[in-house]
């Protein structure tokens, strides 16, 4: 049965989200984090890729910045989100594509304790590839909590140059300066919504012009409007 609406229990963690509820449609969008998107009771989601090429599914994981889309949702699913440089999100983009095997048959019935189950395995195994270079990891331990800061000011705390620490946002991360420190403000709107602050003050308090722009950019991001994340999605 395919489902349309997005309803159930979540929580937010360092880095990322834990959803487990009915899993609704989202129109083509990309984000930052890599996403880990699981059916539940043995049924499939309906998906996009970049091209807009659908397909079926019973897990699924999609890197940061890749373009995709849901077409149908479940009644019954689990949504993960990680930073691509944690553990967990470097070690899920490596495995990118149909994610069925990574699944355990023995998950929780309730969809929220399944995705909180699914969270605490997923993580385990090695860290695939190099580590970050320390200027950036410098860099992102800084920019949390600065809405507007200028690129300039960033090189000069990685002790980079400018073209320097835009190379490593791209080829490290897959995203530039900018979209990144617009996906910080996105979550930190998040994180006042879910506390109980209405759209137009998260917005604010995330350094978004106003509740419009921040409908704007969580659409582009996530597929799905804000009030989704707040009428029908209980925080845990």
């Amino acid at each position: 049965m395919s489902v349309t609406g997005w309803a159930g229990r979540a929580r937010l963690r360092p880095g990322g989200v834990v959803y487990g509820g009915a899993v609704g449609s989202a129109t083509a969008h990309a984000h930052h984090s890599v996403q880990v998107i699981v059916a539940l009771g043995g049924d499939e989601l309906l998906m996009a890729g970049p091209a807009g090429e659908p397909f079926r599914c019973r897990a699924y994981v999609v890197p940061s910045g890749v373009r995709h889309s849901v077409l149908g949702g479940v009644p019954r699913g689990v949504v993960l989100h990680y930073d691509p440089l944690s553990t967990a999100g470097r070690r899920l983009a490596a495995l990118a594509g149909d994610a069925g095997d990574l699944v355990p048959d023995a998950l929780p019935a309730d969809p929220f304790e399944a995705a909180c189950a699914l969270d605490s395995v997923l993580p385990q195994g090695p860290l695939p590839g190099a580590a970050p270079h320390p200027g950036l990891v410098r860099v992102l331990d800084w920019l949390p909590g600065r809405e507007h800061v200028r690129l300039s000011q960033a090189a000069a705390v990685a002790c980079l140059s400018e073209s320097r620490l835009a190379h490593l946002f791209r080829a490290e991360l897959g995203l530039p300066f900018r979209p990144y420190v617009l996906w910080l403000r996105l979550m930190r709107a998040a994180e006042l919504a879910s506390q109980g602050h209405s759209l137009t003050d998260a917005a604010h308090g995330a350094g978004f012009a106003d509740g419009a722009h921040l409908s704007r950019v969580w659409r582009r991001m996530f597929g799905i409007p804000p009030s989704d994340f707040t009428r029908t999605i209980q925080w845990m």
